[in-house]
């Protein structure tokens, strides 16, 4: 295993796949079995993992992240996982303290970080998207009735993604540390 930190420095969003290189099953696999993993609020895993790599229909889902001219990129990525909220089902005395925060996208958004980590870890590189034809992917895929897609993750291996240098807020602008 990586060191997690130099993990984290390589992780970077994807934008150009190599379209001949496809994912093995193991690999996607791992990728979900380490989301599977992340915390949830009352362990209440309030997602739904549907795993796209085929090459008839990877294409269609590649077509349905493409509005507004957006995720251009997609027309080569091999691969795909979209990312349904289930209902959580937390408990009882908890949900009624809690009625106020909703913990399902927090919960999504954990597993999806485990995801794209182990995703780096095996060498793949993925984009998480937010902009797609909902509608259009339920035509497409046998997806979960109840719940609503929330996030549709490009996997793949880049073609040609050098490391980017990462811009990002200065640690004073988003830490206060109170005491030592």
């Amino acid at each position: 295993m990586s060191d997690f930190f130099e993990l984290a420095a390589k992780r970077q969003s994807c934008r150009s796949y190599d379209p001949a290189q496809r994912p093995t099953k193991e690999q996607l696999t791992a990728c979900i079995r380490a989301a599977q993993l992340a915390p949830s609020a009352c362990n209440s895993q309030p997602w739904h993992f549907t795993v796209v790599n085929d090459p008839v229909t990877s294409p269609a889902v590649a077509e349905a992240t493409r509005l507004y001219g957006l995720n251009k990129f997609t027309a080569a990525c091999p691969a795909y996982i979209v990312i349904c909220e289930q209902p959580a089902r937390l408990m009882a005395r908890v949900a009624n303290m809690v009625t106020q925060q909703h913990y399902a996208p927090m919960d999504i958004g954990i597993a999806t970080a485990h995801l794209c980590f182990a995703a780096a870890e095996q060498g793949l590189s993925t984009c998480i998207m937010g902009c797609f034809d909902e509608a259009r992917l339920r035509e497409l895929l046998p997806l979960p009735e109840k719940g609503k897609v929330k996030l549709v993750l490009a996997v793949g291996f880049a073609a040609d993604d050098p490391l980017r240098e990462k811009k990002r807020k200065e640690l004073d602008e988003i830490c206060t540390y109170i005491g030592e």
